[in-house]
């Protein structure tokens, strides 16, 4: 067995293109691999910021051969059939054909022997389609090759049990393309060696591998660190052992880390002072400046405050006290304060105006084109969630209002301007400073959330009431203008804002009635004559709980068979904690005998009533006839619906759904004893139909609680 090693060094990948990259590299050529029958026993893929590799291990020395088999016309066919057939694969004479006797007649086969080639002849093609059928989500050309890579390519390493893989076929491809030669036009490419590079500045002379083994130690020793998790640990413990000498915690932040590991191959951490001057700014500033502009790693106190320190990742070695870490740690001391300094410019010039003051210039925002500006949008909010703060407890009237208003004001601040992601969070500081109150700033910060499943949802009273109101008045304005997500396509992130809705509910247990709210969120779309969109959200909103609840375990056909219910005023439940605890309840008595039971009894009822409805082409809904129900079982049967009904609609009145559960287990022993003793199909045309009548109640009966044509299994 052998192992194949592939290196396709280039100029310097995105961080963020750096593990699909890999992953699909690995899936290329691995199912090439499959293809054409070499089978192997592992692959892995690595990925640096220059280079992308991989080694595939235990693969055969050759292909296996293969028996190739086809069926041929019938024997005594027409001339022209079987002149067709020896054409079409290479005989001579009809004679070199097998006659085989089948279940259809005698049948002329050809057989063929394909010997299998050496792993070795096999290997260019794949290794080189794979490697152009890589996708980038953006490439580039350079000088001038016409092929297409993400940075300019600079050499191709594949070596196989040892040797060189050919090139031979190199030509057919473009991402290896360098241009034309200047003497023979011919097109120029890259070639494929066995040799490498190893870190640019540090060990840049060429080397070369026999194999995996060879090739990790030897970049190693060339201060490359190839495996990405490799350089992310030893990033976080050189970080954390500085931050431990300094007293401090390295502050967590895997997305940054990941990042970081991609944009060295010899990570050296470092630790930088934050100038004291800057201290007074928002530590979310602070942070998000170092994050976003020079990737540095934030530090805390023991506190949990932000420190004056931060780590910087170097991708070249610096011994200690030596002039070299001196000037790097100077150098970005430097360019941090150059940034900092814009922000502290920005903080003190976004306070000279108040929030209030701002909410008029958000007119000149366009929210969406059809649905009006910011300012637009502001209104809408405002009187929304005025109005959904009586369904939410302690949620002031004056503070919703205040906090509705200046939702949005900070958006037209330099600061947000300049770091979009700190939008409601720069809100809640010039709220602060304009003297609003604490609960009004903090909704302010807090109605964008939650962003996703692992966001914290806002609980106090005045954020859920502005973040629900937000939210629903995107989703109202979208589905007026028929703009809803489609398959994988979802621009305005309208599934996200219904999961944060039903978070905010669920997590808050609010009584919201979800259909008053969206009639009243549309009604605010004075300039939009748009059908109703309550139905139809709502149908979106039990899709969106289906995932939600399916990640808890929970069977979306129970949620389905609950949302089936219509209200006593009429439309699909729409409040969300009552329909979560039908499910919970309709869930535990389906996992009991009595639940199981009955809805095996409810689907031989419905079976036997929709057989007979198609037979007699009419419906057997109305109302039963006491004095038709000739059999005690049958008697029984009714009694046992009347008393289910009553104390089901009493149970579900005052909300106790497990009661009305219990209920409908009443049915279980007189349905049993009806399917046992009394024929349905009686001959008496007035009996029968009597009885079908009566199997048809019972879908109406458990219909109150929930369709249990709808669940599944």
């Amino acid at each position: 067995m052998a192992e194949l090693l592939l290196e396709l060094l280039s100029e310097e990948i995105p961080a963020r293109m750096q593990a699909r990259a890999a992953a699909e590299l690995e899936k290329l050529v691995t199912g090439k691999l499959a293809a054409a029958g070499l089978a192997y026993e592992r692959a892995r893929a690595f990925v640096t910021p220059r280079r992308l590799a991989l080694v595939v291990e235990g693969l055969p020395e050759r292909q296996p051969d293969v028996t190739e088999e086809k069926k041929g016309p019938k024997v005594g066919a027409p001339e022209q059939a079987l002149a067709g057939f020896m054409k079409a694969n290479g005989l001579d004479d009809i004679g070199q054909a097998e006659e085989r006797e089948t279940d259809k007649g005698r049948f002329y086969f050809v057989v063929k022997h394909i010997e299998g080639r050496t792993t070795r002849e096999v290997l260019p093609e794949i290794i080189f389609s794979a490697c152009d059928e890589l996708h980038w989500p953006k490439s580039m050309r350079w000088g001038a090759g016409r092929g297409r890579w993400v940075r300019p390519l600079q050499g191709i390493l594949a070596v196989f049990d040892g040797q060189v893989v050919s090139d031979s076929i190199l030509y057919r491809f473009r991402f290896a393309e360098l241009g034309l030669d200047p003497v023979t036009q011919k097109p120029r490419k890259i070639p494929v060696t066995n040799t490498t590079v190893g870190h640019r500045f540090l060990a840049p002379e060429p080397f070369a591998v026999t194999g995996f083994a060879d090739y990790q130690a030897k970049l190693r020793a060339a201060c490359v660190l190839l495996d990405p998790e490799e350089r992310r640990d030893e990033i976080l413990g050189q970080a954390r052992a500085l931050a431990d000498l300094e007293g401090l915690t390295l502050k967590e932040d895997p997305g940054l880390v990941d990042e970081v590991a991609g944009l060295v191959e010899w990570p050296v951490a470092l630790i930088g002072r934050i100038p004291e001057r800057f201290m007074a700014i928002p530590p979310e500033v602070l942070t998000t400046s170092m994050k976003a502009h020079q990737r540095y790693l934030s530090l805390e106190t023991p506190e949990g405050k932000l420190a004056d320190r931060f780590v910087v990742v170097a991708n070249i070695s610096a011994e200690a006290d030596s002039p070299r870490r001196r000037n790097i740690v100077g150098g970005n001391e430097r360019v941090l304060s150059a940034r900092l300094s814009d922000a502290a410019f920005f903080w003190d010039q976004d306070r000279r105006h108040s929030l209030q003051s701002r909410v008029g210039a958000l007119g000149d925002i366009v929210f969406h084109a059809r649905l009006g500006d910011l300012e637009y949008k502001v209104d809408r909010i405002t009187a929304l969630a005025v109005a959904l703060a009586p369904s939410i407890p302690g949620a002031g009237l004056d503070r919703v209002r205040s906090a509705a208003r200046l939702c949005k004001a900070d958006l037209t601040t330099g600061m947000v301007g300049e770091f979009p992601e700190l939008q409601g969070v720069m809100g809640r500081y010039y709220a602060l400073h304009d003297g609003e109150h604490a609960e009004v700033a903090d909704a302010v910060a807090e109605h964008y959330a939650p962003l996703g499943p692992a966001d914290r949802c806002p609980g106090a009273p005045v954020s859920v009431a502005v973040a629900l109101a937000d939210k629903i008045d995107t989703l109202v304005g979208f589905w007026a203008i028929d703009e809803k997500p489609t398959g994988s396509k979802d621009p305005y992130a309208l599934r996200r804002a219904a999961l944060g809705v039903i978070r905010l509910i669920l997590e808050n247990g609010l009584r919201l009635p979800l259909r008053r709210a969206f009639e009243t969120a549309q009604s605010a779309y004075r300039q939009l004559p748009a059908e109703p969109v309550a139905g139809p959200l709502l149908g979106f909103f039990a899709d969106r709980l289906k995932v939600t609840l399916r990640e808890q375990g929970v069977r979306h056909d129970l949620v389905t068979a609950v949302f089936a219910v219509e209200r006593p005023e009429g439309g699909p439940e729409d409040d969300l904690v009552r329909l979560l605890a039908r499910v919970e309840a309709l869930a535990a008595f389906l996992d009991s005998d009595d639940g199981a039971n009955l809805l095996v009894a409810y689907r031989r009822a419905a079976n036997i009533v929709r057989i007979e409805e198609k037979k007699d082409k009419a419906r057997h809904d109305g109302e039963v006839a006491p004095a038709l129900l000739a059999e005690p079982e049958e008697q029984a049967l009714l009694m046992a619906l009347e008393e289910a009904e009553e104390q089901a609609a009493a149970a579900l009145a005052r909300e106790d759904f497990v009661g009305a559960m219990r209920a409908l287990a009443l049915l279980r022993r007189p349905l049993d004893a009806f399917f046992d003793k009394v024929t349905v199909n009686a001959e008496d045309a007035a009996l029968r139909q009597n009885r079908l009548r009566l199997l048809a109640r019972i879908g109406g009966t458990l219909g109150t609680v929930a369709d249990f044509s709808a669940i599944e299994g």
